[in-house]
């Protein structure tokens, strides 16, 4: 599947907001049955909301506050209803709501040292208008390619990450072969190892 390069950096932005939500993260020490309650928000507070933006390199955030922090949580919430959704026609019914009500305004740019591509927000949107707006159309994308099925819930116990498979076969079942992929590979073969041995 070919995708531009603003559509993976924004369907990489949409994971990782996903993953913020407490609900998302294993424990240190591995994961309990079902998934994880009582950990902490990756957008605790305010600092982490400015964190989100820097690490994913959005421009223009500007003075972030209390409101700016409930309106990004809440556009999180609607892009995991996203990943859940059990057909197209219910992620498309979000997507439209997500990205109209961001007030999509496309515009060709080029900054930063990339090259031309275009941006869904308005130039003074906010940061959660910013988000629906661009990750809402990545996510579009995935949709009217008829790969919605991608947009996956990492199937290890314990996890239920959000990821987007762009494996060729769409056969990826974790969110990361090296953690949770790993972990459950080993915990199989240390299983057959004991009835060998039984």
């Amino acid at each position: 599947m070919l995708i531009p390069h603003d559509t993976r950096i924004a369907l990489d932005t949409v994971v990782d907001l996903v993953n913020t939500a407490p609900e998302n993260e294993l424990p240190p020490d591995g994961p309990s049955d079902g998934l994880v309650d009582g950990l902490e928000d990756g957008l605790a507070d305010i600092a982490a909301l400015y964190d989100f933006a820097e690490r994913h390199l959005i421009s223009g955030v500007g003075t972030l506050g209390e409101k700016d922090l409930g309106a990004v949580r809440d556009v999180r919430s609607r892009f995991a209803e996203v990943f859940a959704a059990p057909d197209a026609r219910t992620a498309v019914d979000l997507v439209n709501r997500l990205v109209a009500a961001a007030g999509t305004t496309p515009q060709l740019t080029d900054h930063d040292g990339y090259d031309w591509h275009v941006h869904y927000f308005a130039p003074d949107a906010s940061l959660a208008d910013h988000l629906a707006a661009d990750c809402g159309m990545a996510l579009a994308f995935i949709i009217v390619a008829g790969e919605q099925e991608r947009l996956r819930r990492c199937e290890a116990p314990g996890c239920g990450r959000a990821f987007v498979d762009l494996s060729r076969n769409r056969s990826r079942r974790y969110c990361s072969s090296r953690t949770c992929g790993n972990r459950l590979h080993v915990a199989a073969y240390r299983a057959r190892r004991r009835e060998a041995g039984a």
